[in-house]
């Protein structure tokens, strides 16, 4: 809810197309008018200092104010309006800043210096504002984890953090979530500059001085809570980081990601719980969510709200739950409010994964790459929160910081347009002077994803648009964090680029030469083909890209404690934000190819190894009469049926076909280490066809679909498929037409292999066939992905 008020005289400048008048404030002076809370001292000192580090002006406080120097006052809240709203008003001088309550007041500040145009010495405002605005959604949170898994937050101490509060209540955030110290993570970090629970507590102080709430991701990890004894360690171990903590507003306790606890005994473990909280806080209110439940197991659960516990606030929305949040909303009674809980900070294997990514991005940038991501945000947003009283988003580091503006904005006023958001993240972190380019250049960004990179010329521009901003980047500009992500991602988005480039032609280059093959050159012709295939490691391209790649990586770790690598800033691990680590990694299919010309090599028949040669050339195809679809390839899968809505209404793919990449932190590769990433690794990929490094995948119960027509409807078929998943996986079944089986549920195998079925003579008797893959959902959110499929006429 937002509205502007503009004197005449500024909309006539406006429409004339004359700019309306800079009131200076290098010389101004603050007023305080009242006595302020904590929370209002707090807005004043965030006004101050973060003015005096942008501009080294040092803005006095004081009712004495010279004559003709512009006044800043700043109003004791007075309940005025709705709640934690503010009025801005610029005029004949003055600047004042009303705020409904103590937050309205932090959030009036937040806007102001928004809105300031600074550089070193000088600062002014435009004359003649009249903002009166408050927010449209009550909770417009973010989840900051203090724990080994997150590639940023571990290595922080307390300034750090509340630095990073205050950035975040600038843009209109009012609570941060917590995370306590035993979660799904392992023990220790070598970046904690504090214990786990002592800098909880300290977190907890700093967000409740601001007057933000403060939250506690808080799952429940042991195995059987049905043995009392479980229960009184559950109790007393909580209790202790209850007592410790000044300040909880909220618990939200997971239902899965992790845990995997009944509804009824998790739920009476968080009644129990419930009162251990409010011994120490008495308002504190706790909160559930539904994720990982069965169908069976989401019915109970509504079954025990409509018996309607008092000890229980409200649900929450997170990635894994069964149905929508549109769904989930009508099923929860009334009394309990809907809280969103969504993923902004991966990119693939998760909640909402980009649209169609190039399979290079997927297996180089992996799931935690910086991802500014306005406008997927901006729909994400605006098709789940009107369901709910708003949101506090999954974070594991500040690769997604831009997300969270988008978030944190849109909850204020879902109308506000993306591009404008990024210009004031722009002007308030960055530099007002290169506002609108910084802006373009994030949302350029986000457009290098779209697409086969192969041909996106578009990623070759975005990087020469963020170079011209590099160039003209004054020091202070070049060491701040936020421009340094930007810079980071643009070089190796195009890093990664002439690297396909070069290693597409390369294998092209190689194949041709192995076509060449027979008996009597066949061994000269396949060392030719592997020296071909090797200049992607002897010859490399663009060197000049992946240095500065690195020594952006090791500016980001200096300057905001990013992880970006293992082995040179101590990451947790490769899956885990450390893509530095992955910069390299082959994008052709030349570790395969050389593995099965080795596994040519012990004959002596030269005859046996021409004929193995025209094996892998002719890999994928399916024979006369056949046909092959690659399904993890757009533009390969002629057959595939997608009857979905589509990214635009369906971003999280619960009823469309999606495409994802096998990468080391999805997949069957799972929770990869540094070895993985070596050729012969143990959960290596790279020794398999690149067709299997990507794949289509449906979740939940929406089946895969191909259909072919004009068959011969006299021939018999076989179809070859090959799955993808890991020991997690749904179980999948296969049928034709209308429900004959192909084969029942069986189990993905791992590692990947090729799986044969005859189709039934009677599925293509009529000259067509539709193909349907269905997985066994029991719970979670598993998915069913499948790589490639061979119709072959027998």
């Amino acid at each position: 809810m937002q509205s502007m008020r503009f004197p005449v005289s500024t909309l006539a400048l406006f429409l004339l197309g004359v700019s309306a008048s800079a009131l200076d404030l290098r010389n101004a002076h603050i007023n305080v008018e009242g006595s302020l809370t904590g929370p209002e001292h707090k807005a004043l000192e965030l006004l101050i200092s973060e003015v005096e580090a942008r501009t080294g002006l040092n803005w006095p406080i004081g009712a004495d104010t010279p004559f003709q120097h512009p006044v800043i006052t700043l109003h004791h809240a007075q309940g005025a309006s709705a709640a934690e709203g503010f009025r801005l008003v610029v005029r004949n001088g003055r600047v004042d800043i009303q705020g409904s309550d103590e937050r309205g007041t932090l959030f009036g500040v937040g806007r102001f210096l928004r809105t300031l145009n600074w550089k070193r010495g000088d600062v002014d405002v435009a004359d003649n504002l009249d903002i009166t605005t408050a927010p449209k959604y009550l909770l417009r949170g973010h989840q900051i984890g203090y724990r080994p898994k997150v590639n940023t937050y571990d290595a922080w101490t307390p300034a750090i953090f509340e630095q990073y509060v205050r950035d975040l209540a600038v843009f209109g955030t009012n609570a941060i979530e917590l995370i306590p110290p035993r979660s799904d993570d392992v023990e220790d970090s070598p970046h904690f500059p504090l214990p786990k629970l002592e800098m909880m507590v300290q977190m907890s102080r700093i967000i409740a001085e601001y007057g933000l709430q403060v939250w506690i991701w808080y799952p429940a990890l042991d195995k059987d809570y049905t043995d009392p004894r479980t229960v009184q360690f559950a109790l007393k171990e909580w209790g202790q980081v209850f007592r410790a903590l000044p300040h909880i507003d909220a618990v939200f306790v997971p239902g899965g990601d992790p845990g995997n606890t009944p509804p009824r005994v998790l739920m009476d473990l968080l009644e129990k719980e419930s009162r251990v909280l409010r011994q120490f806080h008495p308002k504190a209110q706790m909160w559930v969510s539904p994720q990982g439940f069965s169908q069976a197991g989401l019915a109970h659960f509504i079954a025990i709200l409509n018996q309607h516990p008092k000890w229980l606030n409200g649900v929450v929305y997170g990635p894994g739950v069964r149905v929508t949040i549109k769904e989930l909303r009508s099923m929860v009674p009334e009394e309990y409010p809907l809280r969103s809980y969504p993923d902004i900070t991966h990119s693939i294997h998760c909640q909402y994964p980009v649209p169609q990514w190039d399979t290079a991005f997927a297996v180089t940038e992996a799931r935690e790459i910086i991802n500014p991501r306005p406008f997927d945000e901006s729909t994400i947003f605006r098709l789940t929160s009107p369901s709910s009283l708003g949101f506090i988003t999954y974070s594991e580091g500040v690769n997604d910081d831009v997300n969270k503006v988008i978030w944190s904005s849109l909850g204020w006023d879902p109308n506000a347009d993306p591009v404008q958001i990024l210009r004031e993240f722009a002007r308030y972190f960055i530099n007002p002077e290169y506002e609108d380019s910084l802006a373009q250049a994030v949302v350029a960004l986000e457009k290098n994803w779209r697409g086969p990179l192969l041909t996106n010329r578009a990623v070759d521009n975005t990087l020469l648009q963020v170079q011209a901003l590099e160039q003209a980047a004054n020091p202070q500009m070049l060491l701040n964090w936020r421009f340094q992500q930007i810079l980071y991602r643009a070089y190796y988005d195009e890093y990664v680029r002439q690297r396909l480039v070069n290693e597409t032609s390369l294998e092209q280059q190689a194949l041709a030469r192995l076509r060449g093959a027979n008996e009597a050159n066949v061994q000269a012709t396949i060392e030719r083909a592997k020296l071909i295939l090797d200049r992607s490691a002897t010859d490399p391209v663009a060197l000049d890209l992946r240095s500065r790649i690195f020594a952006l990586a090791e500016a980001l770790y200096q300057s905001i404690r990013m992880q970006l690598s293992v082995d040179r800033y101590k990451a947790v691990a490769v899956s885990r934000g450390a893509n530095l680590d992955t910069l390299d990694f082959p994008l052709n299919n030349r570790v395969w190819i050389e593995k099965q010309l080795a596994q040519l090599q012990p004959t002596n028949d030269a005859g046996e190894i021409v004929s193995g040669i025209r094996r892998i050339l002719n890999r994928a195809d399916p024979g006369p009469g056949g046909f092959y679809d690659d399904l993890g390839n757009p533009t390969m899968q002629p057959h595939l049926v997608d009857e979905g809505p589509g990214y635009s209404k369906d971003p999280a793919g619960r009823f469309s076909v999606q495409f994802s990449a096998q990468t080391f932190s999805g997949g069957f590769v799972g929770r990869a280490s540094r070895d993985a990433i070596r050729p012969d690794g143990p959960a290596s990929f790279m020794q398999m066809p690149t067709a299997w490094w990507n794949y289509a995948q449906s979740r939940y119960d929406t089946p895969i679909m191909l259909r072919y027509d004009h068959l011969d409807s006299h021939a018999r078929y076989q179809v070859r498929v090959v799955y993808v998943g890991d020991a997690h996986s749904a179980k999948v079944r296969l049928a034709a037409n209308d429900g004959i089986d192909v084969h029942p549920y069986l189990q993905v195998p791992v590692p990947l292999a090729p799986l044969t079925f005859d189709v039934p003579v009677e599925a293509t008797r009529n000259g067509t066939l539709t193909l349907r893959w269905s997985p066994e959902f029991l719970g979670g959110a598993p998915t069913l992905g499948i790589a490639e499929v061979y119709l072959i006429r027998k």
